[in-house]
């Protein structure tokens, strides 16, 4: 009888255990960190190091130094005592790949299949007319988004439009913000935007959490770096 028992009591143990270590382990065994997400090093590979091939002055504030990110092509930091205080993101986008503005710059007047004169007061006015557009959009598309993420918690408010030189180019100047109804800022975006003829340059920094990549932890270091950035973008070596 005593055999018997035995062997039940080890017929039993023997379904339980895996069944037990199927439930329980999971939750004893540490958990493993979400894989971070994925970056590209470069803003398109083919253009190689984009900031170190258009970069001219780097003025910043007293003890802040602005370079070329060591893993990431596509940013550029803005420093000061070994610490990083924020990134500015570049990216270039071939004409071919963007045939949404292709419409826009047809639709302005732009011709697509010959040679530019940067020069020419028509050529920039259409330029800035196509470019006016495509901000019009990413205004639009982000509003529309903040409002299903923020409802009316969050005040969206994007600034009005500036012709600007990025480097010899007719570029143009946005920005948007995030604010909320009790008061502070949730978000802040700058970009800058410009063409060359065959390729769309988008430069862009951020306060914003939600942000990967090129953003300031802190919203008083963006306005801090906000006028030499626009010193930056002025003196880029572009068009290329």
């Amino acid at each position: 009888m005593l055999r018997l028992y035995h062997l039940i009591l080890g017929l039993m143990l023997a379904l339980l255990i895996p069944l037990g270590a199927k439930f329980l382990l999971p939750r004893l065994s540490p958990k493993k960190p979400p894989n971070p997400p994925a970056v590209s090093k470069l803003a398109n590979p083919s253009e190689g190091n984009v900031w170190q091939k258009i970069l001219g002055n780097t003025p910043a504030p007293t003890n802040w130094q602005v370079a070329v990110c060591n893993e990431n092509a596509a940013l550029l930091c803005i420093s000061s005592k070994g610490k990083v205080l924020g990134t500015v993101e570049i990216n270039v986008y071939p004409l071919e790949k963007i045939p949404d503005f292709q419409k826009k710059l047809a639709v302005a007047g732009v011709p697509t299949n010959s040679p530019v004169d940067y020069q020419n007061s028509k050529y920039q006015t259409q330029v800035l007319t196509a470019l006016k557009a495509w901000v019009a959009d990413k205004y639009a598309t982000v509003a529309k988004d903040r409002q299903a993420q923020y409802g009316r918690d969050i005040i969206f408010s994007d600034y009005p439009t500036q012709p600007v030189s990025v480097g010899k180019l007719q570029g143009i100047r946005y920005g948007f913000a995030g604010l909320n109804q009790q008061g502070g800022v949730q978000e802040q975006h700058i970009g800058h935007v410009a063409f060359d003829g065959a390729r769309l340059y988008v430069i862009t920094t951020a306060f914003d959490s939600a942000t990967q990549t090129g953003k300031f932890e802190k919203l008083e270091n963006l306005a801090i770096f906000q006028p030499y950035l626009y010193a930056i973008a002025a003196d880029l070596r572009l068009p290329q």
